[in-house]
């Protein structure tokens, strides 16, 4: 039986053939002697800067045989007895397969030649014979066999008789087996009065040089006649038994008969003297009935014919036996299942090797004969592997299909091999095989496409999200490394907006993000393997800039200075009357940009109100003035951003009087507002005439002149801290370059309104309040009209209307608008008074 062998090899070649090696030696040989060196199979030569080495994976004798591993060379380990080793096998046989060189399989067979080391043996020194002596001459008498270990020319060749006196001779017969069988043959008739008593030599000579013999005496005693012998049906049977026959079954029923009376006629059976060991061992035959049992367990592996002879006597006195012989045919069962044993077995192999890469030898052998020997064999399931016949039962072990580790690593491969017996017998042998891992998956992102988020104003350093590429390879071939590819965004290198962790692809920024300068930005990561060669795939990163309320509100209407503006009022205007609209900006985009407006503090209580879309403040009680002449109004201008930034301002808001008032110490100004109602009509009648291009604007003068002769200042966008002195003016003709266009940034879709200075109420180019200009955008510049200074000097003096001080605002990322601040030019007494 093989023992199974496993070896790991790192260097694998397909077996083309197998090397065959035949020696032999003669038995009884000493220890460490040279047999052969297996470099005469002419072997392939290792790989350069290796050395030779042999490696013995199957001996069927390593107690006896080796091989040197450094030189091939094959010895004896001790003595050799081959009759111990072999027994009576005609033939005796050592195997080895040796792996040579990491590349070739040897096959080594050592016949152990047989010497005359064994002289033939008989089972005693003598035996005795009663013949009756009217034994009629060609009785036989059978006689011991002796035994030689040794076969062919050394084992028994012949006997030899000595001291027959010419009464006997012998005669030297053979079995089907080839042994010799010695007879005594009576050659004269025996008279015992005249002698008694015979003594012979038998000599057994071998066939060796010189040979070799061994003696027996015969004692032969001559006795009175027994008239009758007993007489068998025939002289010899013939029966089968199959092998692994139970203990007691019956062979045959032997039948002897004699022709005598009373106890002479009674026979008894009985194997004769010589029989073989083997005949007693399996056999038994019943003294009274002849009846030939089994004793032990045949096997017809070890045995295939066994001739048993048997004598029968009567029980009378001086009997003379007769003898028959019984060959029995052993037949063949199907008692032995398939062997199946590995010689070599590559347990690791490359997912990168080849369909037809062999990872193991195979024996597959079968004891019994005939179809219950023959036998076929395949690797079981649906593995990549399969079997292929190599040499004198031996198959290879291959791969099939290629192989993927990422799908399998391992494979546990079953060999199964069925004989064809009826009923068949199978058995199975199994062996694992790893899988290498090779570099032939490319890391795999999870999605094509990370989008990430940072707010704006971010702090540089700040962990932004990562990327994740998996690799199903293992070790380096698995490992990866990220890294981003280079590019640029706006001409700027990547390098300096993002970095990537290298081993698990953390993303990091570089610098700090502006929403109102960046909105996004893209860029593509690598996931590259350590494999050799490497294998890598893309990802594109997007990163959203995310804007963040990190503007207040700025209000640009009406114009403050100190956080704080004033506010003129129309007397006698009616409840929800507009008296202002605060505007403010705020440059952050979506809810960060949305303002709303409120009243947080109010000197009166529910005098005025503010929409908190719009900024517009209207009037709740028409009698205000008469409550409280001034009003404070705290406005809170809150954005929407989280958390919300908000800036507050003071409103006064007072009545037109109140303004007019702090003008008398320069000159009548009630007096100069009536003299200016009583030409209005002649002022616009001259403008009409002179200038049809401004008539619109001459009526709606008189239109203002009309409603209320103290129209107050328009609907405030811009509060003037203090009111211009007013002289003595004249007409003044407007002309459209007196007309000058200011603008602000301020965040309006849909219209503003024209904004006014208080003494406008007086003037021809007084305008309506409730008149609006559209805007074009959110952040589109409030455009102002005032009328432009150009020093024309006229007989009825100029007339100007400018704020106090100069008003910046502050200027968006986007969209920059210039406020232009109004110069404040008082009005010089020198100035002459209009008269109409």
């Amino acid at each position: 039986m093989y023992r199974f062998v496993f070896f790991y090899f790192f260097y694998w070649v397909s077996v083309e053939a197998l090397k065959t090696l035949n020696y032999s030696i003669s038995e009884e040989g000493g220890s460490r002697n040279a047999i052969g060196n297996l470099n005469d199979a002419q072997l392939e030569l290792p790989e350069r800067g290796k050395k030779p080495n042999f490696r013995v994976l199957e001996n069927s004798a390593p107690h006896l045989l080796d091989v040197d591993p450094n030189s091939g060379l094959l010895y004896t380990k001790q003595r050799i007895d081959r009759e111990t080793l072999c027994k009576n096998s005609p033939k005796c046989v050592l195997s080895l397969e040796v792996f040579a060189n990491d590349k070739e399989i040897c096959m080594i067979k050592v016949e152990i030649l047989d010497i005359n080391d064994n002289s033939p043996k008989f089972a005693s020194d003598q035996i005795d014979i009663d013949i009756s002596e009217n034994a009629s001459p060609g009785t036989r008498f059978p006689l011991t066999t002796a035994q030689d270990p040794d076969l062919g020319n050394n084992g028994l060749k012949t006997y030899r008789m000595r001291g027959d006196n010419g009464l006997f001779s012998l005669d030297i017969k053979s079995r089907g087996d080839g042994t010799k069988v010695p007879e005594l043959v009576i050659q004269k008739a025996l008279d015992r009065e005249e002698q008694s008593h015979h003594t012979l030599i038998l000599t057994a000579f071998d066939g060796g040089i010189p040979p070799r013999s061994a003696n027996l005496q015969i004692n032969i005693k001559v006795i009175d006649a027994n008239d009758n012998s007993p007489v068998f049906e025939a002289k010899s049977y013939s029966v089968e038994i199959a092998e692994n026959s139970p203990i007691g079954k019956m062979i045959i029923d032997l039948n002897a008969t004699d022709a005598d009376e009373g106890t002479n006629a009674d026979v008894i059976y009985s194997f004769s003297g010589y029989a073989s060991d083997q005949v007693w061992e399996l056999f038994s035959i019943d003294s009274k009935t002849g009846v030939i049992q089994v004793k032990g367990n045949i096997d017809y592996e070890e045995i295939e014919l066994v001739e048993i002879d048997v004598q029968a006597e009567d029980e009378g006195p001086n009997p003379i036996p007769v003898h028959c012989k019984v060959t029995v045919f052993v037949t063949d069962v199907n008692d032995n299942f398939p062997s199946i044993s590995f010689v070599s077995v590559r347990q690791v192999i490359s997912e990168a090797s080849p369909a037809g890469t062999v990872i193991a030898l195979v024996r597959v052998t079968d004891k019994d004969a005939g179809k219950n020997g023959q036998f076929q064999c395949w690797v079981l399931g649906n593995v990549p592997f399969k079997l292929e016949d190599s040499y004198d039962n031996y198959f290879t072990v291959v791969t099939s299909r290629p192989l993927d580790r990422e799908i399998q690593d391992e494979y546990n491969i079953t060999i199964i091999a069925r004989d064809n017996g009826n009923p068949s017998l199978d058995s199975t042998n199994s062996f694992s095989v790893k899988i290498l891992d090779e570099n032939d998956n490319p890391p795999s992102f999870s999605k094509s496409l990370y989008a990430l988020q940072v707010s704006a104003n971010n702090i540089p350093g700040e962990y932004l999200g990562s990327v994740l590429a998996q690799d199903p390879d293992l070790g380096q071939n698995g490992t990866v490394s990220y890294s981003i590819f280079s590019s640029h965004i706006d001409g700027v290198s990547i390098f300096t907006y993002v970095s990537i962790n290298p081993r698990n692809g953390a993303i990091y920024a570089l610098r700090t993000f502006y929403y109102e300068l960046t909105k996004y930005f893209e860029f593509k990561v690598i996931a590259k393997d350590l494999g050799s060669p490497h294998l890598e795939s893309n990802a594109t990163v997007r990163v959203s800039v995310l804007d963040v309320n990190n503007n207040a509100p700025v209000i640009v209407l009406p114009s403050l200075q100190n956080d704080t503006a004033e506010i003129y009022v129309p007397r006698n205007v009616g409840m929800g009357y507009i008296i202002s609209t605060v505007r403010a900006m705020d440059i952050d985009f979506g809810e960060s940009g949305r303002v709303t407006y409120e009243i947080i503090q109010e000197s009166k209580e529910h005098l005025f109100e503010i929409d908190s879309v719009t900024g517009e403040i209207r009037l709740l009680n028409p009698h205000w003035e008469d409550i409280a002449p001034v009003v404070e109004l705290i406005i809170k201008v809150t954005d929407n951003g989280k958390p919300s930034l908000s800036t507050v301002a003071k409103l006064i808001i007072k009545t037109n009087s109140d303004c007019l008032g702090c003008y008398e110490e320069e000159g009548n100004v009630v007096g100069e507002q009536r003299d200016w109602d009583i030409y209005l009509p002649v002022l616009v009648a001259l403008s009409a005439i002179s200038i049809i291009l401004f008539a619109a604007m001459v009526t709606i003068v008189v239109k203002c002149k009309k409603e209320n002769k103290e129209v107050g200042p328009y609907n405030g966008r811009t509060a003037y801290t203090s009111q211009p002195k007013l002289g003595k003016m004249k007409n003044k003709k407007i002309n459209k370059n007196d007309i000058m266009l200011v603008q602000s940034e301020v965040e309006e879709k849909n219209a503003m309104n024209v904004v006014s200075c208080p003494l406008l109420v007086t003037s021809p180019m007084y305008f309506d309040s409730q008149s609006r200009l559209p805007l074009s955008s959110s952040h589109s510049g409030v455009m102002y009209l005032t009328p432009t200074s150009n020093n024309q000097t006229e007989s009825q003096g100029n007339v100007e209307c400018h704020n106090n001080d100069t008003e910046q605002v502050k200027s968006s990322a986007e969209n920059t608008s210039t406020w232009i601040p109004l110069t404040k030019k008082p009005v010089g007494k020198h100035q002459k008074k209009h008269h109409t």
